[in-house]
């Protein structure tokens, strides 16, 4: 299980890591989805226990709805030591900013940060806290579970169709010896995952954590000639305010519990 440890390890500030550099990384890609679900799931506790009427969401126990979901945002960041959004804030200033490959490229090495940095990152931490608000606790608990799996699988589709255009860099190991079945096992957790907890309205958020993914991966590599670590860390951020936006717009367009399904289960 050397790459469900190393996955854990690399991605979160939770313990588990094998103690041995990257030992475990050429099979840990195929384990993102499961350490997403493993956020998503500490996630969720937290949600209840700041909404600890819910379902009851005019208890006057919980927390507005604005703070509940500023706190859970910041611990989104602190569960992943902020290593995928240093990547957005990198790619905002490279892509955006440069005029050409060398000067992109260089700028994603520097650890300064520029305006476009700054300017990406406070939109998208934004959008995130609006769209995590803008659903009831009932609509929600169930994506906060799912969204993080969404995002560590739509990374797998930036590694598997664009060329890693350094060597070596932080993405590396991940791409050694890479075979077919570990993006089948991925796509298998994500799919169950996806159905069990939102129902099949959860495919269109899938399918909008994949295209936003490879979006970032076309346009990086139209510009860079390939794709780094950095991007793979804003293609993270951005397929995950991508599913909190269309599921807000799917639970307030349709109902709360559309990505609910467990709680219409008769039991």
């Amino acid at each position: 299980m050397n790459g469900l440890r190393s996955a854990i390890g690399f991605l979160t500030i939770l313990p588990g890591a094998p103690r041995s550099g990257t030992v475990g990384f050429a099979s840990a890609r195929m384990w993102f989805p499961v350490v997403g679900l493993i956020l998503g799931g500490i996630l969720a506790a937290l949600d209840l226990l700041l909404n600890s009427g819910y379902p009851l969401t005019d208890d006057p126990g919980a927390l507005p709805p604005l703070l509940s979901a500023s706190i859970l945002a910041v611990a989104l960041i602190v569960l992943t030591r902020a290593l995928h959004m240093d990547g957005l804030m990198d790619c905002c200033d490279a892509l955006l900013g440069g005029f050409d490959r060398k000067r992109r490229l260089e700028v994603l090495r520097d650890p300064h940060v520029g305006a476009f940095a700054v300017t990406g990152i406070v939109s998208l931490l934004i959008v995130k806290v609006a769209a995590i608000a803008a659903m009831p606790a009932e609509g929600r608990l169930w994506v906060i579970v799912v969204f993080r799996c969404l995002s560590r699988w739509a990374v797998l589709i930036a590694m598997e169709l664009f060329p890693y255009v350094r060597s070596p860099g932080i993405g590396t190991p991940f791409l050694e010896r890479r075979g077919r079945w570990q993006m089948v096992f991925a796509l298998s957790i994500t799919l169950l995952a996806t159905l069990a907890l939102t129902g099949v309205a959860g495919l269109a958020l899938m399918a909008a954590a994949s295209v936003g993914a490879w979006a970032i991966g076309a346009w990086a590599s139209r510009l860079l000639g390939g794709v780094t670590g950095d991007v793979y860390g804003a293609a993270i951020e951005l397929a995950e305010v991508l599913v909190l936006i269309l599921a807000a717009l799917l639970v307030h367009g349709m109902s709360d519990t559309v990505l609910s399904p467990i709680l219409r289960m008769d039991i």
